[in-house]
Order: C-alpha cells, then structure tokens, then sequence
C-alpha cells in the first residue's frame, strides 16, 4: 500500500477512507505474518519467530481493535514485578476490594479489567484480547472460604489462564478501564507471557514498582519497550520509606529521563500499614485517581493517547515486520546454500557415472568377456571386411540358444551400469548428509533420520531404468533400419546384436560426438563400430551413438534427481511469503504511521 492509498490522492481522502485503507492494510500484514515459516535453525530465528507470535497477538488484542474503534474507551493496564502492590494499588483506586487482596468471583490469579457500567459494550465482546474469553465477576462483601485460599490467604491458582474477568463498578471513571495484569516476573511462563500481552494491549501504563526494586532489569525491559511505543506511562513508586522518599525519587526521575522516559508520570505511594481488609487510606493514591479521572473526561485528550499510543505501536510493528522480512530473506539463502550442496553432490554424481560410461571402464570383467564371446576372434574381423554375407552367417550363429550371446552382453552391461550408478549415488548421498550434519540447520532438518545411502528401492529403479534405456536403444536401431539397403542386414543379424554393438560403441566414445575412438578392452570396441557401419554407415553409427548416450545422460539426472528429493523436500514450505513482500509491508506501515 503506497501512502497515495492511505492518504488519498493530494491528501484529500475522508478520515473514513483513511481508516478504512489503515485497516486493510493491517490486515494484509497479519496475513502475511500469519503465512511466514522459518523452519531453519539459524542464528536468530528464534528471537524472529517470537517477534512475529507477538506481532500477531498485538495486531489482534490492540491495533487492529483500536483503529476499528478509535471511540472506545482507553485501556489503562497495571504491571509490575512480583509483590509490587500492584492489586492493593487497583483496590484503593475504587475504593473497595476487587482484586487479589479482596473477594472476588473467580478467583483472582486471572487477569481482571475494571470498568464504568455504561463501558460494558466495549469490553463484553471479543474487540480487544480475542483470544480471552469473557467471565462477569461479582464483588463479594465476605472473604473467599477457606477452600478457595492457600495458607497465607492467597487465592489458589485456578490454572492456565484463557479468561478476562470483567467487572462494572461505577468508582470507575466512564471512558478509562483499568485492567490488573500477572506479574511480568512471575515463576510461571503462561504468567509472563500473558502480562506481555496485557501490556501490548494497553493504551497506557500504569507501572507498579517498590523502592528496593524499582531498578530490577525484568520491569525496564518492558518500559524500554514502552518508550518505542511512545505509549503514555505512569510509574507508581510504592512503599516508599518516609526517609528515602527524595533520594528515591531523584534516582528514578533520572533513569527514567536516561531511557526516554523523561514524560513520564512519576506517582508515590508512602510505605503504610493496610487496614484490615487490605487496603491503603485513599489519600495515598488521589493524585492517581484524579490523573485517571482527568484523562477519561477529556475526550479530545483520550482521542490524543489512543492516536499517539496507536502510531507508536504500529511504527514498531514496521521494525518487526521489517525484521521478519531479513529473517525470510536469511532462511532462503541458507535453504539455497544447502540445496546447491545436495544438487552440486549429485550433479557430480552423474558426471562420475557419464565418466565411467565413456571412458572404456564398463568395458572391462563380465560385459568385456560377454562381448568377446558374442563376437569370437580376429578371424571375425576378417569375416566383416571380407564379406557381410558371411558376418551375416557368423552373427546368426550366435543367435541358437538361450539367452543368446547378445544378450549376454546386454544382462552384463546391465549389471555393471547399475553397479556404477549405485555406487555414485551412494557417494552423493553422503556427501550431501554430510554437508548438512556439518551445519545446524541441515543438522535440525535431518534429525536423526540417516540419509547416507540411497532410498530402499534405489537398485530396482536403476534396474528398470537401465533396461528402459536398451529397449529405447533398441527402437532407435529398429527406426534406422527401415531402409531398403539396410533392412536385410540387421534383421539377418538380429536387433539385440546391433544393440549390443552400439552399447559397446557408447561406453568406448572417448572422444565425445565428433569422433569414436577404441577404449579399454584390448580393441573390441572397434568390432562394434565396424559392424554398425557396415549395416548403417559411419554418419548413423555417429548419430545413434549420440542420442543413445544422450538418452542415458537423461535417464541418470533423472535417477539421481530422484534420489536428491530426499533432502530437498525436507526444505519444502508451503505458503511461505516472499522478503520483498514483508518489506513492502513494513514500508506501508511507516507511511501509515507518518500520515496520522
């Protein structure tokens, strides 16, 4: 989205418009937040995915509801460490106990948001915190029983959390909720991390500190995150001895200044007895409850907060969104790194067996002693010179029997291009494994699955391959021999022993397609080239061996692309959204920001 589409053309669109464009464009973000994976174990991929979980949740619980209801009342979200005297804070605020020093229904260990009856229809439905459900507490004149507290009085933890107690209390200001959050240092995870999420959920602060912990690092991780936001904060200083009230203060003014929080509102809290129902005299927490009743009276003043709170949070959503984009960017380059490393294993793989196939190599052992009884000894040579009658006659000796000795030749080559082909192949395996083991990602990919040696039924794939490959051979010299003057003599010599030939001819071109040179084999192979000419002539003979070798060269990428997908589908991800997709988005929203 360019800022002409949030703006309008000139700046001239309705605030409607410009809503309306804001909203749509948050919501092509969390789509997009939504769809990325980063499935690599990579330097910092950890800290990216949980940037995004947190975006997510802060697009649900605040930005989006908010700019959808830039009318509703503001939410004010109590935080702080553990024993604060955050709840004792929220009670004296309305004058009565509701929270975890009172008597509430549920008990109090759930996050409990405090608002004006006429407010109710702000906060009953799921607008802000979806993912809560919605619980109507009920002030209680007695104290829990006995059952429902711990030893010390404490309410009993009733459990994960996944509800919001809401309760209607009229000492409430209309127009300002204030919500009582878990401890942000709290012991338990599900704890912690549901006071972040309170916290990203709020329009402003309210941070509850003591003067022995005001400098704990847990709270001023999160009011560092506060000042990014350009959140409105308050910092409560509680129980404060009379005798370090100046020292105290000053210190904390100066932090707080340090960190960019130099507008903060400092409130303090005397350090007092409570009385017996766990209160504070309400004269220690007026100048809070009038800042509060301040803010909810002034319309124009709430509209000022949600809107700076709002731009803040949405130019810190550009930075996560911008930071997911190089944390997808990174997860390609390092997919790609380790697919090139199994490709490049087994692109070499197919070369070492092209290699082998042309060298004379396979023209040694069994295939070597099969050809040579198909085409006997020198008196053959002269036999094919003299006359190819008699090589006819020569040829159809060997065709009495079974197998035939072509087909001898043809069972050889078999055995022998499948053993070259499977030793390769295994070598590209692992070479590939361990070029992953020797990375963390490949090494999280891989698990400890071994992927070493070839797939279980590698062998019968090669096999078949192998003889698709001579049955193709062989329909290649059934189509050259369609000729008149050729037709009588390879039929008189029988296809198999012109295949066989050309199988000879292949695995002996040394020289690559402008010439067939003798291999290995003690000068064999040049008894295959003499017959195919002698049948087809030398520009055929050329051609057929070039296709054929062609044909094989196919047949392997496919064997080993085959066996690659092993590893490369381990680097699959579906859905994943592209690097310059987020980075658009995250230049969206900076617009968005600066256009408000």
């Amino acid at each position: 989205m360019t800022s002409n589409e949030i703006t309008g053309p000139g700046g001239s669109s309705t605030p409607a418009q410009r809503t309306a464009a804001a909203i749509e464009l948050l919501e092509s973000v969390h789509e997009d937040l939504s769809a990325v994976t980063l499935p690599l174990a990579l330097t910092g991929a950890d800290e990216a995915r949980l940037d995004i979980r947190h975006s997510l949740a802060q697009l649900e619980d605040y930005i989006l509801p908010r700019y959808r209801s830039l009318d509703a009342p503001l939410l004010a979200v109590v935080g702080g460490s553990t024993g604060a005297g955050k709840s004792t804070l929220v009670n004296a605020l309305v004058g009565h106990p509701v929270t975890r020093a009172g008597a509430i229904r549920p008990t109090t260990r759930q996050p409990i948001l405090l608002h004006h009856p006429e407010d109710a229809e702000w906060f009953e439905g799921q607008r802000v915190l979806p993912n809560l459900s919605r619980i109507r507490g009920a002030v209680l004149s007695t104290p829990l029983p006995a059952s429902q507290t711990d030893q010390s009085g404490q309410a009993l933890d009733p459990g994960p959390v996944s509800s919001l107690v809401l309760i209607a209390d009229s000492s409430v200001p209309a127009g300002i909720a204030v919500l009582d959050a878990p401890d942000v240092d709290s012991i338990s995870d599900a704890n912690r991390q549901l006071a972040g999420q309170l916290l990203a959920a709020a329009d402003l602060w309210i941070f509850v500190t003591t003067a022995n912990r005001y400098a704990d690092a847990v709270p001023w991780k999160l009011l560092l995150d506060a000042a990014s936001r350009d959140i409105l904060v308050a910092v409560v200083l509680d129980r404060v001895p009379a005798s370090a009230e100046k020292e105290v203060s000053t210190d904390l003014r100066a932090m707080l200044r340090r960190e960019g929080l130099g507008e903060a509102r400092l409130f303090l809290v005397p350090e007092l007895e409570l009385d017996g129902l766990g209160m504070l005299p309400p004269a220690t927490v007026e100048p809070i409850r009038i800042w509060l009743r301040d803010l909810a009276a002034d319309a124009a003043g709430r509209a000022d907060i949600a809107r700076r709170t709002l731009n803040g949070t949405v130019k810190g959503l550009a930075l996560r969104v911008a930071g997911a984009g190089k944390a997808v960017d990174d997860q390609q380059r390092a997919a790609e790194v380790l697919a090139d490393d199994v490709r490049n294993a087994h692109t070499d793989a197919v070369a070492r067996i092209l290699e082998a196939t042309r060298d004379g190599a396979l023209l040694r052992g069994e295939v070597l002693a099969r050809w040579q009884d198909f085409v006997g000894t020198g008196e053959f040579f002269r036999t094919l010179e003299q006359n190819i009658g008699r090589v006819r006659d020569r040829i159809g000796a060997y065709f009495r029997g079974e197998p035939t000795p072509a087909v001898k030749v043809e069972t050889a080559i078999e055995t022998g291009l499948q053993a070259v082909i499977m030793d390769e192949a295994a070598n590209a395996a692992e070479d590939s494994d361990r070029r992953w083991r020797s990375d963390p990602a490949g090494r999280q990919l891989l698990g400890t699955d071994d992927l070493s040696g070839t797939s279980p039924d590698f062998g019968d794939k090669v096999a078949a391959e192998i003889r698709d490959w001579q049955g193709a051979l062989m329909e290649l010299i059934r189509t050259e021999g369609q000729g008149r003057r050729t037709q009588a003599r390879w039929l008189s010599i029988g296809v198999n022993g012109l295949g066989a030939a050309l199988m000879i001819v292949v695995f002996s071109m040394t020289a690559g397609l402008t010439g067939l040179e003798i291999g290995v084999a003690g000068g064999t192979a040049v008894v295959g080239q003499k017959l195919l000419e002698a049948v087809f002539g030398e520009d055929a003979v050329r051609r057929l061996a070039r296709t054929a070798r062609e044909d094989l060269h196919v047949r392997c990428e496919k064997l080993l692309r085959a066996e690659q997908q092993r590893f490369l589908v381990r680097l699959e991800s579906d859905g994943r959204v592209s690097p310059q997709t987020l980075h658009a988005r995250a230049k969206a929203l900076e617009t968005l920001a600066a256009a408000e």
